[in-house]
């Protein structure tokens, strides 16, 4: 048999140690339990033909679907997609959300092949919609291949896993966003001091995890990623977990004793760990990084596997799709030079462009109302927010606290309770909190769609028993105990109605509007209450949105802005 050339794409001068072959030359076992120990030891990591053909071997020992693209495929199909292009001109899938190839040790023709290998890919599993870890997958194995077919194969082998319970690569955006809030849960429980320091350091928690992956398939140096990636065809995904919070740990120890910046703006505490990420080898060795990852006590794949379900049965309710976040990075990127806000940043507007209703998608934010240039005082916020439906407001407070609400319904609307306060709005109403972390708080029949059985007769007056200066005008009918077809549909007549027959009023309180206040939220308490001067406000739980207060509960208002949706369309 000729001997195959495992390194066609590989600049040896770069592979430093790695280029030396030593060790064993010869891997055989069929034990799993021996399998991870051996894997765990690095014994085929020092010689580099040795480990090319364990990964060939245990990626084949991958269960995959009946069908699975093989490299007799990539032979058949790249001429005609690649076509006459010159590899590293050709773009790479919408679905690696713009994440580049990592060079590693390749040489230019490797960066090339990997476009052509992800390109084949995305037409061969149409169903991807988020995979940003693909890229740096698809150049670590293309070190270990002896063509671009044959990597195809690989990688087409792990995107095409189907044991049950087993992951290889997450392949949407549901996957991926709720990998990234379990890291944190896990990051939380298990490396309580380095989550204190991201809280405390970070305006966003959950955007600096959101690298998480990254960190480890990326911005580690391709010694340490071959280590992992020894370890995790064997063990799966929980190796990831692992490994990430292993590195969070280390990054806490390197800014032990050091003087740490206020709370600052999430983009630098990301960059700040990528840059010890990438030269975390002057101070750690693959090795010890695995021995720290391994050292997590208690820490077991189906723990992985509750709070994984979890938070993506949390994403779902919220509606949360990569359309979403495509639409709101195109949109709102498009328009940054628009965009001028003085409480959040385009990245903040785009996070909370995601909560909004689908079909505000085409819309622009379009800055309405703020305190800094016309003054404080409700006549002036009702003059320049009347005829705008919906709006967006945001209130930061002197303690550098934000917090806000969208508001689904036009301001004007509270002129129809004459002189007293009264409640309109509709269920697509909700509040939020952004710093120290972001949290949406939806109405609570969407959570409960059990509290909206009509157990009161149809009326365009105030009953005996509703709250003082509550008026329910023009009400609409939900039969008894009937849920919304989808509480994910963000269309939903059931949450666009203006009026709901509800067992208790205090469930439909969304925004009340005089002379003297605003209010957002009613039951037990408001959401926002901010008085007439626009100056000073409360926030406490109430019961329409089922929240904790969304900042000190009693607050100055620094800076308040109401923003609308402009028609994109007629810009």
């Amino acid at each position: 048999m000729a001997d195959v050339d495992y390194g066609h794409f590989v600049d040896w001068d770069k592979m430093g140690d790695l280029a030396k072959s030593t060790g064993p030359s010869k891997f055989e076992c069929k034990d799993p339990r021996e399998l991870k120990n051996l894997a765990r030891q690095g014994y085929w990591s020092k010689n580099h033909k040795l480990r090319a053909q364990v990964y060939q071997q245990l990626i084949k020992a991958v269960p995959c679907r009946t069908v699975t693209p093989d490299a007799e495929v990539y032979r058949d199909i790249v001429v005609s997609i690649v076509g006459k292009k010159a590899p590293a001109s050709i773009p790479l899938p919408e679905f690696v959300d713009g994440v580049p190839v990592p060079l590693y040790c390749l040489k230019a023709d490797g960066i090339g092949a990997a476009h052509k290998i992800m390109s084949c890919l995305a037409s061969q599993f149409p169903d991807i919609s988020y995979c940003p870890t693909l890229p740096a997958v698809t150049a670590v194995l293309l070190h270990f291949c002896s063509e671009e077919a044959q990597c195809f194969e690989q990688v087409s082998r792990l995107l095409a896993c189907n044991e049950p319970g087993r992951r290889m690569l997450d392949q949407t955006f549901l996957a991926f966003e709720s990998s990234c809030m379990t890291f944190g849960d896990l990051a939380n429980k298990y490396c309580p001091s380095a989550h204190k320091l991201i809280v405390a350091s970070a305006q966003d928690v959950l955007d600096v995890y959101s690298d998480w992956l990254r960190w480890v398939f990326g911005d580690l140096p391709f010694a340490h990623v071959a280590r992992v990636i020894d370890v995790f065809f064997v063990e799966g995904y929980k190796v990831l977990y692992r490994v990430a919070l292993a590195i969070l740990k280390f990054y806490r120890k390197q800014k032990a004793g050091q003087t740490l910046p206020a709370t600052q703006d999430s983009e630098s505490v990301r960059g700040d760990i990528q840059v010890f990420v990438q030269g975390i080898a002057s101070c750690v060795t693959p090795d010890k990084l695995l021995e720290k990852a391994f050292s997590i006590r208690l820490f077991s794949r189906k723990e992985i596997t509750l709070l994984q379900l979890a938070n993506e049965k949390s994403l779902q309710q919220r509606g949360i799709t990569v359309k979403q976040r495509r639409r709101q990075n195109v949109h709102l990127a498009v328009n940054a030079e628009n965009f001028s806000s003085e409480i959040v940043s385009a990245k903040e507007m785009r996070d909370i462009w995601s909560w909004i209703p689908e079909r505000f998608a085409l819309c622009q934010p379009q800055l309405l109302f703020t305190t800094s240039t016309h003054g404080c005082s409700l006549n002036r916020f009702y003059c320049h927010c009347e005829g705008h439906e919906p709006t967006l407001m945001l209130i930061k407070t002197t303690d550098r606290e934000v917090c806000g609400a969208f508001l689904s319904t036009d301001w004007e609307e509270r002129k129809r309770g004459g002189n007293k306060l009264s409640f309109f709005g509709t269920g697509e109403c909700f509040v939020f909190r952004l710093k120290p972390e972001m949290e949406r708080y939806e109405w609570v029949i969407i959570g409960h769609p059990e509290l909206a059985a009509s157990t009161q007769p149809e009326s365009e007056e105030p009953t005996k028993d509703e709250p003082p200066g509550k008026t329910i005008s023009n009400t609409s009918t939900l039969p008894a105990g009937e849920p919304p077809a989808d509480l994910s549909d963000r269309l939903s007549p059931f949450l666009s109605a203006r009026h709901f027959n509800l067992n208790s009023r205090n469930t439909s309180m969304f925004m009340a509007g005089s002379a003297e206040c605003i209010i957002v939220g009613g039951g037990d308490g408001n959401a926002l209450y901010i008085d007439a001067d626009l100056n000073r406000g409360r926030t406490a739980h109430c019961t329409t949105f089922d929240n904790p207060p969304l900042c000190s509960e009693t607050f100055q208002v620094c800076l308040l802005e109401v923003w609308g949706f402009q028609d994109a369309m007629s810009s």
